[in-house]
């Protein structure tokens, strides 16, 4: 059996919960797929806010103020999210604030440039910081500490974030995608063709998975 190759853009923030769930269950989703399919996987930016302050928002006060939510819709959302992620391996905890990305971004982009596995590395280890942990992934320290458990250098990580060094590159990833149409993440682009919006299940990404390597 020949493996086909597929591209994948995975458009998502990091304090975005159904990216969270997004990325696992695709992850899921493409082991299933085993050999049949040689996946490369990029991480591409999204804000969902990029006007936040650098030292971020309640994070009720947030969904209130943007989506108009009562308090019990928040505790239903919270828990059908915890469900999910526990469903998928992923453990959601409290979190009190909500935080500016766009350095978490600049980041990923030079973990990019490092290779492919540091990349998915840091993605994983900030997603677990924010959620699991509750920590505040606009802190340049934290993300610091962060790209070093990710297996990238700290020193490097403590140069970028002191400087602007690939904010353009962001911001011009992120004018592609809006560009586009996107608007809500996460948002996954399949050989720059085939947009699977949302934290679908496992079993959605493997069946446009299998359907995809089978017509290329």
């Amino acid at each position: 059996m020949s493996t086909t190759p597929i591209k994948i853009d995975f458009v998502s923030d990091v304090v975005c919960p159904w990216c969270a769930v997004g990325l696992q269950a695709l992850q899921q989703a493409i082991d299933r797929l085993g050999d049949e399919v040689a996946v490369e996987l990029h991480f591409q930016p999204f804000e969902l806010n990029p006007q936040m302050a650098p030292e971020g928002e309640d994070i009720d006060e947030h969904i209130t103020r943007k989506y108009g939510s009562t308090p019990e819709q928040l505790a239903q959302n919270r828990e059908a999210i915890r469900a999910r992620g526990a469903a998928l391996g992923f453990t959601f905890n409290a979190r009190d604030r909500v935080y500016n990305t766009f350095d978490a971004h600049r980041l990923l982009h030079w973990a990019a440039l490092e290779g492919h596995d540091k990349e998915i590395a840091l993605k994983h280890a900030l997603l677990r910081a924010y959620f699991t942990d509750g920590e505040d992934v606009s802190a340049h320290a934290a993300l610091a500490r962060i790209a070093a458990e990710a297996g990238l250098d700290a020193g490097r990580a403590q140069q970028i974030l002191a400087s602007e060094e690939y904010a353009d590159e962001v911001r011009t990833q992120e004018r592609f995608y809006t560009e586009r149409g996107i608007r809500a993440v996460p948002s996954v682009i399949i050989n720059d063709r085939h947009l699977i919006s949302g934290g679908q299940p496992v079993e959605v990404f493997e069946q446009a998975l299998r359907k995809i390597a089978a017509s290329t």
